[in-house]
């Protein structure tokens, strides 16, 4: 079974950029939504996707990948700003996501990150939680009839997940963020059993190949340890959850590993981290067998040795960037406000004090612009400051490189790669090299990069696969053999099974349906019994509850003597029983037409009462006959065919013609065994 049905596929967000991730699927009368974040570097209304593109009421499913801003930030407004809630739409989250989503977004209320505090209040954010279903990996969901998905672990961070979504039987990968590359507590992502039809990746890094995993972590140790060898400060920008628990476990494990260094504190600025703790200590089976592991044997990882955290109090910063050389991580990440942001003007003049940025950095935040070392910063206040810290990249970004992505896409396999979550420039250089790819492979593959609103209409062929199931499945088939049953489709799967099985393994059930056609008909009912012996042969007769003599026609067609001069027709309908009523319904509309029924109604004196009933017999099989009774002279019947004449009496069949004579002589050897 298949088709080439046509998918609308929308950026609101994300597309040849990085940042409010927000794609839009329709199919028919469905409508999915993944992700629904904000643009760190953008503020107020300017951060949120296109919502207004959309009419948010026919959304079937917002599925939410992870917790981070650029994906999640603008759920709040969608859930109580739009006319979602007009709609029966819902949200879905892994658990981990939903237990930190309401942190992080009271956090960036707090901070008032990107001006968002004015969008939404505290009060908004738990109020859309009502709207949110948690789900774990691996389960198979349907949020209405016709989609269903199933998420899958995408690595990044806790809770990460990739979502393969299923429309009217049309699939649909879409990654969000993911790595491939197992780290400290994380698991990598998975490469789903099932091929889907269209593949939405991201590409953030674009053909940037990493460093190997050890080369990295060990360049990140040697800069620290020589920031802090030179009497310096370390800031670390990262965001509360995801790369700074990872950081925090690469450090202490390198403290524990070089004594010299245990006078040196490592600190944390973020509430939010904190709060997080009892997340991470929850949900241990969402990482890998490393930490699994620590915690059966009563190790936790995340509790810290060498690592405290910082009270953000008054002076907090002058103490910590005034006291002797320390590593701090700080959030958020991007620097644009925050710890991060005052840490990083109140050591920038001091050239012993080190800047190391992490993780991805996204083009208009000032994580990006540092890059190029200037030779001063603008301060929150408005003032220049002379940047005489030095500045690092160590990139710990838990994304994929060029290498681990084409790897991903390929073994994916799906007919339509959609590239999203990257810079124009970036997404274009990657598409270039996987169409070389694919050319020098001799592989055929669409890709496409498009931009926000820009809308794709894809013509995808999917094939249906069917499940053989009940009686039909006792036997494997044979190549050859054709196998007959009823085909039924159920949202988008479908299932081939006996028609006998359908009560018992479906929730349908066979329609019955019974016919009943009454008429007059102007003869007695010996009469209309007659004519259908002549017909049909042996016939049963009963009478039923009602005292209705009822005559049953080849097992199908009760014929019911419900009146005077009345009879009724009733059968239950197909297109087998159907015929049998019709040629039955035909046979009774001209009984009181019949020349035999008038000649052996009106000479009913003269002959007897099997003769009566034989003449009816021939007259049903060779039309009119003739009923010869004269005194002193056994009766006889006249049977003419073509011109030639039969006549049937006591002593048998006579005629001239041999055929003629055979033929009537069987009916009325039949007639005998009936009558």
């Amino acid at each position: 079974m298949s088709d080439r049905p046509t998918l609308r596929l929308t950026p609101l967000g994300a597309g040849q950029e990085v940042g409010r991730s927000c794609i839009v699927l329709q199919y028919q009368d469905k409508t999915v939504v993944c992700d629904t974040g904000i643009h760190p570097g953008h503020s107020g209304m300017a951060a949120l996707p296109f919502v207004d593109y959309l009419d948010w009421s026919t959304v079937d499913a917002i599925l939410i990948t992870h917790f981070h801003l650029d994906h999640v930030g603008a759920l709040t407004y969608i859930t109580e700003k739009t006319n979602f809630r007009q709609g029966n739409g819902k949200v879905y989250m892994t658990h981990p996501t939903k237990a930190v989503y309401k942190l992080v977004m009271q956090d960036l209320i707090s901070a008032n990150l990107s001006s968002l505090g004015s969008l939404f209040t505290t009060a908004e954010v738990s109020q859309s939680l009502s709207s949110v279903i948690p789900v774990s990996v691996h389960q198979q969901v349907s949020p209405c009839a016709g989609v269903a998905f199933t998420p899958y672990h995408a690595g990044h961070v806790l809770g990460a997940c990739m979502y393969m979504i299923d429309i009217l039987g049309l699939k649909i990968l879409y990654t969000g963020d993911y790595s491939r590359e197992e780290d400290h507590h994380l698991v990598k992502a998975e490469i789903p059993p099932i091929r889907p039809d269209v593949l939405i990746v991201e590409s953030t890094h674009g053909v940037h190949t990493f460093a190997p995993r050890a080369e990295k972590e060990q360049r990140f140790t040697s800069l620290v340890h020589a920031i802090l060898g030179r009497d310096g400060h370390v800031l670390l920008p990262a965001f509360a959850l995801g790369t700074a628990q990872e950081l925090l476990l690469i450090l202490e494990a390198y403290w524990e590993g070089h004594p010299e260094l245990h006078s040196v504190p490592i600190y944390y600025t973020s509430s939010l981290a904190r709060k997080c703790v009892a997340v991470y200590q929850t949900h241990i089976h969402a990482m890998n067998t490393n930490i699994r592991s620590r915690f059966a044997m009563r190790d936790n990882p995340f509790v810290f040795k060498h690592v405290s955290s910082v009270p953000l109090q008054r002076g907090w910063m002058q103490r910590i960037g005034q006291g002797p050389p320390c590593v701090v991580l700080a959030s958020p990440g991007f620097m644009d406000s925050g710890s991060s942001r005052e840490l990083l003007e109140f050591w920038a003049p001091d050239p012993r004090n080190g800047l190391i940025i992490t993780g991805y950095s996204i083009e208009g935040t000032l994580a990006n612009s540092i890059l190029n070392e200037p030779d001063e910063i603008l301060s929150l206040k408005g003032g220049r400051i002379p940047r005489k810290i030095s500045v690092d990249s160590v990139s710990f970004t838990a994304h994929v490189d060029y290498s681990q992505n084409s790897e991903f896409i390929e073994l994916v396999d799906s007919e339509h790669v959609v590239l999203v979550h990257g810079e124009k420039n970036t997404m274009d250089r990657f598409r270039a090299a996987m169409e070389a790819r694919y050319k020098d492979r001799g592989i055929e593959r669409k890709l496409y990069t498009p931009g926000n609103l820009d809308m794709l209409e894809l013509s995808v062929r999917h094939e249906r696969i069917a499940k053989v199931i009940g009686r039909l499945a006792t036997e494997v088939p044979k190549e050859g053999d054709v196998l007959s049953g009823l085909v039924v489709a159920k949202d988008s799967s479908y299932t081939i099974l006996d028609a006998g099985d359908l009560d018992e393994l479906t929730e349908l059930t066979v329609p019955v349906v019974t016919q009943k056609q009454r008429l007059v008909v102007d003869c007695s009912w010996e009469l209309v019994r007659w004519h259908l012996e002549g017909m049909f042969g042996r016939i049963e007769e009963r009478t039923d509850s009602e005292l209705v003599k009822t005559t049953r026609v080849m097992d199908v067609v009760d014929v019911k003597h419900t009146g005077e001069r009345q009879v009724t027709l009733e059968w239950t309908s197909s297109a087998g029983n159907d015929m049998i009523a019709d040629a039955t319904l035909a046979l009774l509309a001209g009984v009181d037409k019949s020349a035999a029924s008038v000649k052996l109604t009106s000479h009913v004196h003269a002959v007897g009462p099997w003769e009566e009933k034989l003449a009816w017999f021939l007259e049903a099989h060779f039309g009119p006959v003739e009923l010869h009774s004269e005194a002193g002279h056994d009766p006889v019947l006249i049977v003419r065919v073509d011109g030639e004449e039969a006549r049937v009496g006591l002593r048998g069949v006579t005629c001239v013609k041999e055929e003629l004579r055979a033929r009537v002589a069987s009916v009325v050897e039949m007639a005998e065994l009936v009558l």
